[in-house]
């Protein structure tokens, strides 16, 4: 059975940092792109970043270029987001999901970026 279990999240003020991570277990997680979404309140999830199964290739919202970094460590079965400059914009429960699989949504994880 797939379970993505993410943490890290919380409270930060604007322009801070934090470093998300999402354990996968229940599949041969280092044969899968890995990708980070987020949802906001009152918006519809989105697709945050990916990750390819050797780290070769990432991918970036253009509303986190430049201010996220995706990577993974296959032999911990886990994926990471390193946040930096966050933006109250920001504010969303993250959550991650093996790339284009029909996986369950988790619980995320809660960030909030607010003064």
């Amino acid at each position: 059975q797939v379970q993505l279990v993410e943490s890290g999240g919380g409270l930060v003020q604007p322009g801070g940092s934090l470093n998300l991570s999402c354990v996968g277990t229940g599949f041969t997680f280092g044969v899968y792109v890995m990708a980070w979404y987020r949802q906001a309140p009152g918006k519809e999830r989105e697709l945050v970043a990916t990750i390819t199964s050797a780290s070769t290739n990432t991918y970036y919202a253009a509303s986190v270029e430049g201010r996220f970094t995706i990577s993974r460590d296959n032999a911990q079965k886990t994926v990471y987001l390193h946040m930096n400059s966050l933006k109250p914009e920001d504010t969303a429960i993250y959550y991650c999901r093996r790339w284009r699989q029909n996986d369950s949504w988790g619980q995320g994880t809660q960030v909030t970026v607010s003064s």
